[in-house]
């Protein structure tokens, strides 16, 4: 398919409680997720990362997610070393309260960016403003840019005994 004189090929990935929809251009691929990401369904999103060819910019619409667990945030993690590696950047678009809240929460959002972008606006649109947490604190949101050098061991705390809790207000 041609769309404004770009390529695209559309891909999708899918489980029975989420769904990763690609679509590959000449300059982006831009990926439309949907549903719980958790420690069942974090392999289609994985898949779905690593199936993405190297482009610049790889846009990862998060509007349609529901939950985020300490495994999604480690695969999200995970593809943006390796997007970088690449020489890419790997952006994060209009998440819902709850994704947004663990975005901050774990510091994701000071390492990957995250914007809101209007359905026909463009990826340049503002980025997100995320309300402090009350239970994070100074000290705590100033070592949020190391979150990348940590093991993936130190992210255990987001997990609940079942696995899959979202961090969300109490």
């Amino acid at each position: 398919m041609s769309v404004g004189g770009a390529r695209f090929v559309a891909m999708e990935q899918r489980s029975d409680r989420f769904h990763v929809q690609i679509n590959v251009g000449d300059d982006v691929v831009e990926m439309r997720a949907s549903g719980e990401v958790d420690i069942a369904t974090v392999s289609v999103l994985r898949a779905a990362l690593w199936a993405a060819p190297a482009r610049p910019l790889l846009r990862l619409d998060v509007s349609g997610v529901r939950l985020l667990s300490a495994a999604g945030v480690r695969a999200l993690v995970a593809a943006h070393r390796r997007v970088r590696a690449r020489g890419g950047e790997l952006v994060l678009v209009d998440p819902t309260p709850t994704v947004a809240r663990v975005l901050h929460v774990t510091g994701l959002s000071r390492v990957i960016p995250v914007r809101a972008c209007a359905a026909a606006g463009p990826l340049a649109a503002a980025p997100v403003a995320l309300e402090p947490a009350a239970s994070v604190t100074a000290a705590s949101a100033g070592a949020a840019p190391a979150l990348l050098a940590l093991p993936p061991g130190l992210l255990a705390p987001l997990v609940t005994e079942r696995g899959t809790a979202p961090l969300v207000p109490a």
